[in-house]
């Protein structure tokens, strides 16, 4: 070998690589929760490191040739100045069976102690929704194990249904029992703004035994930035289209949807985007439609993404913006009632204000009418409940009210259920049957 070949062979084991070229900026200004940063060449949606700290911001829009940021942390001690770059790794969402049995945060982040989760594949945290003729109809009930639900207000695969009620009147416990109980392969359990102490205790007592191996929880507590509640309901919702895609049928528990409306409020606020109802700028209410059309049934895969979500009626007021948004795209709302929770009934669940939009294509004629007509008994006692207390009406004057005021112990013992019981499907639609039977209604009341 020549001595011109071998110095070139020493040249060339002396080279150093080219490295990745990571393009930064600089934090130049600070408003509320935005900061303000020259030189990032990125898009909205991008990760960025901030500070020497490498604290976890993201790019949330562009104003005068800045990129405003908002952190994914507390962003304590950053300066005019402070180094900002883009992340290389982007934003995909880990998916993989390794996911069942853990809890992680809005980010990706486990927080059971239990060390890395090794994902299989990465996907899109806001992919675009299948289209309408990729939908499968809602053809199949879900039983879910609370009997005034599966008689009376029965849930189907692929469905979007929203559980509206105040605070303390017992959402969380029948959220329960639907993880416990559902016939479900995958539940995605999404607390989102919940107080940590709830969130500890709801994965403590509620996904305890064999419903833990099966569920994956994406934990965002109060504390939390308000970005993090709408990433977190993003990841829940891609990891269950990941499971979807995969032929399962997935229980997706959103815990609960005015947390995350709010946190994409106080995104759209801060990069200045006119408010509208109440407060809320029209994309955070867009938000509601947007999830819940991520929902349902896929036609090539087989899977499903079953949404149940909750909403916060602040105050009790039913006339809320997101409560209002969640009943225009749901597929069915449950109402649950502080009156009715004041009389010791649980779950409380208003049957004559609650609705289930895909029941007639799930149940059978006999079941719907069945249901219909104790819906019909339990709407009567209702609206006159007010005479009878004060004595104004005199048995005989209807017979239907007659026979509603009868059987009203056996209607409240059928809508009530112990929080450790599980009710079966066909004896739930048996006792319904015989109950609003015209020959054995008295008798089931005695």
């Amino acid at each position: 070998m020549s001595v011109t070949a071998s110095l070139a062979r020493q040249l060339a084991a002396m080279a150093v690589p080219a490295l990745p070229i990571r393009r930064g900026g600089c934090v130049v200004a600070a408003d509320g929760n935005i900061l303000e940063a020259v030189g990032v060449r990125a898009g909205i949606g991008h990760r960025v490191t901030l500070g020497p700290a490498g604290l976890s911001g993201e790019i949330i829009g562009f104003r005068d040739g800045r990129a405003l940021l908002m952190g994914l942390s507390p962003l304590p001690g950053i300066a005019p100045g402070a180094l900002v770059l883009a992340d290389v790794g982007g934003n995909g969402v880990a998916v993989g069976e390794a996911l069942l049995g853990r809890v992680i945060d809005g980010l990706g982040r486990p927080l059971d102690g239990l060390g890395p989760i090794e994902a299989s594949a990465a996907v899109s945290p806001s992919p675009p929704p299948l289209l309408p003729q990729a939908r499968a109809r809602v053809t199949q009930p879900l039983a879910t194990g609370v009997r005034a639900i599966d008689a009376l207000l029965s849930f189907g695969i692929g469905q979007r249904i929203g559980i509206m009620a105040g605070t303390g009147v017992g959402k969380s416990v029948l959220l329960g029992q639907i993880t416990r109980w559902a016939q479900a392969d995958v539940v995605v359990m999404a607390l989102i703004g919940e107080r940590s102490r709830e969130i500890s205790d709801f994965i403590d007592t509620e996904l305890a035994g064999p419903a833990r191996a099966r569920t994956v929880t994406i934990a965002v507590p109060a504390s939390d930035a308000m970005l993090c509640r709408v990433r977190g309901a993003q990841r829940a919702f891609a990891i269950a289209e990941w499971f979807r895609s995969q032929g399962r049928q997935v229980l997706l528990i959103l815990d609960s949807l005015s947390r995350v409306v709010h946190g994409a409020r106080e995104v759209a606020m801060a990069r200045g985007e006119p408010t509208g109802a109440r407060g809320f700028p029209p994309s955070a209410l867009q938000l509601v439609a947007d999830l819940a059309e991520r929902a349902g049934g896929d036609r090539r895969s087989g899977g499903s993404i079953t949404l149940v979500a909750t909403v916060l009626a602040e105050n009790d007021d039913r006339s809320d913006p997101v409560v209002d948004a969640a009943r225009g795209v749901m597929d069915g709302h449950v109402l649950l009632s502080r009156r009715l929770a004041g009389r010791g009934q649980f779950p409380a669940i208003d049957l004559v204000s609650s609705a289930s939009r895909v029941m007639i294509d799930i149940a059978s004629e006999d079941h719907v009418r069945a249901a219909q007509r104790f819906r019909r008994m339990v709407a009567l006692i209702e609206e006159n409940r007010d005479l009878v207390l004060m004595g104004a009406y005199a048995p005989g004057q209807d017979a239907e009210l007659d026979l509603a005021l009868a059987l009203q112990p056996v209607l409240a013992a059928f809508m009530a259920q112990d929080r450790a019981i599980q009710a079966d499907w066909a004896d739930s639609i048996a006792t319904l049957a015989q109950i609003v039977a015209d020959d054995s209604g008295l008798g089931s009341a005695a």
